[in-house]
């Protein structure tokens, strides 16, 4: 009986581990924690380098953010065109009733 109780919750936490891995607040921990020792290590550096450096990677980010973004609109216009498909009269997709 623990076997299959430790089965089932091994296989469920496989998805539950990849939804919150692949979720906006996963993607924030995996950022903090890199830019979490570049930015300790940077700080009192010699300035120019280590700017560039940080504003490099800012940028990089803000890239793969527009990107995630520019996903979730497309999906999002999707599924409102599908929503207003099925919102149409449906008499005038049946002409014959």
């Amino acid at each position: 009986m623990w076997l299959l109780v430790v089965v089932l919750l091994v296989a469920l936490m496989i998805p539950i581990t990849a939804i919150l891995v692949d979720s906006p607040l996963g993607r924030s921990f995996a950022r903090r924690l890199e830019g979490g020792d570049g930015a300790e290590g940077g700080a009192g550096g010699t300035g120019g380098g280590t700017a560039v450096r940080r504003l490099e990677r800012r940028v990089e980010v803000l890239e793969t953010d527009l990107e995630e973004l520019n996903r979730s609109i497309s999906g999002m216009r999707e599924e409102l065109q599908f929503v207003q498909r099925l919102l149409e009269d449906p008499r005038k997709k049946k002409p014959d009733s």
